[in-house]
């Protein structure tokens, strides 16, 4: 059994209270999930922070996780996501980068290579490559850079409802392409 498969009954012991599991989750995931947080937050000590805040939902909700709806990964890396997007909101504010051209070039060449290491990944990276460019920028900044609507449209100059339309129908090719 391979790491990414033995998540899942890691999970379900975790939702049975076995304080090692949750351990041995967080030392075979602790470093890629904080990468997400990281992205999002642009803040290590704020990662940090959102890391160990995903920690916790994850020993109160392992119960929650259902393999039959996706992967531990995935599951994993969303509650990370979610906890990292509370911790910004929280702050009120954008984390600033030094980075001008942020959006301006695909970036998911570099983001997506640790995914397409699973089979799951692999098939991810070549739907993603079937989308129009516009779709995949507009996903990945969402879903991978943690940015909102919003701040996608201001980053890259373009109506917010554009933004929205381009990222949904991006998803919906996605799903098909998926299914």
């Amino acid at each position: 059994m391979d790491a990414a498969t033995d998540l899942a009954p890691l999970l379900s012991a975790v939702a049975a209270g076995d304080r090692q599991a949750l351990r041995t989750v967080y030392e075979r995931q602790s470093v890629r999930l904080f990468g997400v947080a990281n992205a999002i937050l642009r803040d290590r000590d704020a990662a940090a922070d959102a890391l160990q805040d995903a920690f916790l939902r994850i020993a109160h909700r392992a119960h929650q996780f259902d393999p039959f709806r996706g992967t531990p990964e995935a599951w994993l890396a969303a509650i990370v996501r979610y906890a990292a997007l509370d911790m910004a909101r929280a702050r009120g504010r954008e984390i600033p980068t030094d980075d001008p051209a942020l959006g301006d070039q695909p970036v998911e060449a570099e983001a997506l290579e640790r995914v397409s290491a699973s089979a799951e990944g692999r098939r991810l990276h070549q739907c993603l490559a079937t989308l129009e460019e516009r779709n995949r920028r507009g996903i990945v900044l969402a879903f991978v850079h943690g940015l909102s609507h919003a701040q996608i449209s201001a980053r890259l100059e373009l109506p917010l409802g554009t933004v929205k339309a381009w990222i949904r129908r991006g998803l919906l090719r996605l799903r098909e392409c998926l299914a």
